[in-house]
């Protein structure tokens, strides 16, 4: 496996989006083996101060989206098609952290594991994303 440089970690932090932004979402560590990624449970929670499940999904989409572009190749893009989310506990406070771990990759379609834990290391939610891999096109029309 390789690390990450800092400079690739800047690089996927300011281009991850608005939605991650907003949802304070820091990706620490980024190959196409693993891709690992904090998120603050405050700001993100439902009604009961619980964090709320389609945070998890965000993160984990993240997450595994960006598990996809580095397995995708050159000239190449991945987008999400499937995704689903188990939510085993709640998180009320601190940081969740997501790891996204290829299941497949193959030449058209990429499938991740993506884990989501406490600070305590208890297992949050469990999720699985699939991304189809599709050629950039040469000759966009505008």
């Amino acid at each position: 496996m390789t690390s990450t440089s800092e400079e690739t970690l800047a690089y996927l932090n300011s281009h991850a989006g608005a939605l991650n932004e907003r949802m304070g979402v820091v990706i620490v560590e980024a190959t196409p083996e693993r891709v690992v990624a904090t998120m603050p449970v405050e700001g993100n929670t439902q009604p009961y101060g619980l964090l709320h499940g389609g945070a998890s999904v965000v993160l984990a989409e993240s997450l595994g989206s960006i598990g996809a572009a580095l397995n995708a190749g050159p000239g190449r893009f991945a987008v999400g098609t499937d995704i689903n989310a188990t939510h085993h506990r709640s998180a009320t406070q601190g940081l969740v952290t997501g790891v996204a771990t290829p299941l497949h990759v193959g030449r058209t379609m990429a499938s991740f594991e993506i884990v989501i834990t406490d600070e305590s290391g208890r297992r949050v939610c469990t999720s699985r994303l699939t991304c189809a891999l599709l050629e950039r096109d040469p000759n966009p029309q505008g």
